[in-house]
């Protein structure tokens, strides 16, 4: 018998690199409009601080107080990804300057559960780090 699997085929190791890459740009302009683009409408972000951040305009308001705050140079470096042709998942190591300028630069660990939309891109569900 043949297999008969879709034969669209994704590369998510490379997807999700493309994502971070974009992301990190976003972040790195101080655009907190084209940072909360990056995810679905109703979005949650879980920083460290235990907040639990709804939708996109929440989402703009919390990034615009950390380029506010003096964050900068942010950079994601994949750990591991996965997935299918509807929801990704990717890990990563996370650094930034900040805050204030200090250019002290601080770091921990994110996860990001993505999910496909209709044109192919990818755009975040949920992004929790620490």
């Amino acid at each position: 018998m043949t297999n008969l699997a879709p034969s669209t085929s994704f590369d998510v190791r490379a997807e999700i690199t493309g994502a971070y890459a974009a992301w990190d740009s976003a972040f790195n302009k101080a655009d907190s409009k084209a940072v909360a683009a990056a995810y679905v409408s109703n979005a949650k972000v879980l920083p460290p601080t235990h907040e639990v951040i709804s939708g996109l305009d929440e989402i703009e308001k919390f990034f615009a107080g950390l380029f506010s705050g003096g964050f900068t140079d942010h950079k994601l470096t994949i750990m591991d990804a996965g997935g299918d042709e509807k929801v990704v998942y990717g890990t990563a190591k996370w650094t930034a300057d900040g805050p204030d300028g200090s250019r002290q630069s601080v770091g921990g660990i994110a996860t990001h559960v993505f999910e496909r939309q209709a044109d192919g891109s990818l755009k975040l569900r949920l992004h929790t780090f620490n």
